[in-house]
């Protein structure tokens, strides 16, 4: 309350703050200026109590500084809005007013919003989505022993696997094969032309063809999802399209395309692989080529002859030697034969020794015993000086003449044979000394050559290794290992996904527009209120 005695209101101003400084405790009013509010003609007299009596005035001394200073305080809100400051005193009656008020708002709002709603069910391009659950294996089937991917055990490990694997199958890639495959670049679903589309064909021509894939592949993304099951190696596939049946198609051509894009990285890869060792393999061979040759030239440089992994110098030595032994025992034989035959020269006992054996001192021999034999008869029955018996004793002078003769022949030929086996020991042993010293420096020549074979070996082994493992990643490029396996086939769904049933369209759009309508009537009701058009309900 206040009294018109008061200067420019201030009694007003003043009530107003005590109000509300004794209403509420410290409220962000209190912040907005107090408004210079002059009285009305018609409200000159104090205001009259509910019973018609008047109302008790109270008078609140306000000091002179703080007065002028309420009065310097500019207030261009409180211009524009005049009944800001009485924004706290707002309570359910106005609102219910406002509301009343603002009806025809609400019911406008209401059918505006049926309406839209109702013509988008009609209107609005229905989606269909399928599912598809795949089995993403870490772990790629063993075809064979040592392959060329290894496999980690680690759990962490295998989820990224099956992480990497899940982003392949929504790359770009595997995208890029389903739409050449259906050939989603002429499918109208995929690829709208627009007029901004002909006014930039205008403008910049380009190649239509890339136009349609580019747009085909945005498309496309836009309609495949992909994520994985907590806590296993299942991923679920979701793709949507127009038609139920062309929903299936594409998730099974996203299946088929990812499997295929998965067997061309893995044969890319060990086609890389290959090829590195292919490449490596050209310089390998050089490699072996030039140890071997590097080996049959020092053994053809040093006259190294082998046969049957031995030095044919050692085999000939080892012969030499094995034939010294042999003259060496044909010398003492042919000597001892020799000495004995010269001691039986020597002693007279050329017919009765042994040693002299040949066909002519046996018959030799024969016949000087058959004369003995008949010289010894006669003794008895001629006499000593009979001629036969002289006839004999001659004869017999003849054969032993006849057998020394015989005996020298024979000592002067074991001679010949003692000579001859003690020329031959000596040529032998001379063989076997010379033999003997290119053993040695052979030997030494040997170890540098076993250093070469070594490398040369060492070298073709490498090759080989490299050789086989070439041919075998070969091979494993035709065989497909990705072990991917559909456990849930897309079924044809049962309703759209997109957008929801009819009735639920016209109900979301009912409430949404009466939530429209209400915020319009008190946004209205309360822009009136500030404005000072209306007043706070009694």
């Amino acid at each position: 309350m206040y009294r018109r005695s008061e200067p420019e209101g201030l009694g007003l101003r003043l009530e107003r703050r005590h109000q509300r400084l004794r209403s509420g405790g410290g409220s962000l009013l209190d912040l907005v200026p107090a408004v210079t509010e002059e009285p009305a003609a018609n409200e000159e007299a104090p205001a009259e109590a509910e019973d018609g009596t008047s109302a008790p005035v109270v008078d609140i001394p306000v000091p002179a500084h703080q007065a002028r200073a309420l009065e310097k305080q500019p207030s261009p809100v409180a211009d524009f809005f005049p009944q800001l400051h009485l924004l706290g005193s707002i309570g359910v009656n106005d609102l219910i007013g406002w509301l009343r008020n603002g009806a025809r708002w609400i019911v406008l709002a209401l059918v505006l919003s049926v309406a839209a709603a109702f013509a988008y069910a009609v209107t609005a391009t229905p989606r269909y989505t399928v599912y598809t659950d795949l089995v993403v294996d870490p772990s790629n089937l063993n075809v064979v022993s040592d392959d060329v991917f290894t496999t980690n055990p680690q759990r962490d490990a295998q989820l990224l696997e099956v992480e990497s694997k899940l982003r392949i199958l929504t790359s770009r890639n595997v995208i890029q094969r389903v739409i050449g495959e259906m050939r989603l670049a002429d499918d109208p679903e995929f690829v709208r032309p627009t007029l901004l589309d002909w006014l930039k064909a205008l403008i910049a021509p380009r190649d239509a063809e890339a136009d349609k894939e580019l747009a085909a592949m945005r498309a496309l993304s836009e309609r495949v999802e992909a994520r994985r099951e907590e806590r296993s190696f299942v991923v679920i596939l979701k793709v949507w399209s127009e038609e139920p049946a062309k929903a299936i198609a594409l998730s099974d051509a996203i299946v088929e395309a990812f499997e295929a894009e998965l067997f061309q990285s893995a044969a890319e890869s060990a086609g890389r692989v290959a090829q590195n060792l292919n490449e490596r393999l050209d310089e390998l061979r050089r490699n072996v080529t030039e140890a071997e040759k590097r080996v049959e030239d020092f053994r053809r440089d040093n006259g190294l002859q082998s046969t049957n992994g031995e030095l044919v110098s050692n085999q000939l030595s080892s012969e030499l030697n094995t034939q010294v032994l042999d003259g060496q025992q044909r010398f003492i034989q042919a000597e001892t034969r020799y000495r004995q035959m010269s001691a039986a020269v020597a002693e007279g006992q050329t017919a009765s020794a042994s040693v002299f054996e040949s066909a002519n001192m046996t018959n030799l021999r024969q016949q000087y015993n058959a004369l003995q034999q008949q010289i010894g008869s006669m003794q008895l029955t001629y006499g000593e000086r009979h001629p036969r018996l002289v006839a004999a004793r001659s004869e017999r002078t003849t054969l032993e003449a006849a057998m020394k003769d015989e005996a020298r022949r024979i000592l002067e030929r074991a001679k010949a044979d003692f000579d001859r086996e003690q020329k031959a020991l000596d040529a032998l042993r001379g063989k076997a000394d010379d033999e003997k010293s290119n053993v040695f420096t052979d030997n030494q020549a040997q170890v540098q050559l076993r250093d070469l074979e070594r490398d040369a070996r060492s070298k073709a082994a490498i090759y080989e290794t490299h050789l086989a493992r070439a041919q075998q990643i070969t091979e494993r490029q035709q065989i497909d290992t990705t072990n991917i396996r559909v456990i849930s086939r897309a079924l044809p769904p049962n309703a759209r996904s997109w957008p929801p049933r009819t009735l639920i369209l016209l109900i979301g759009g009912g409430l949404l527009g009466l939530a429209i309508g209400i915020a319009a009537a008190l946004a209205l009701g309360l822009w009136k209120f500030l404005r000072g058009k209306t007043h706070v309900a009694a």
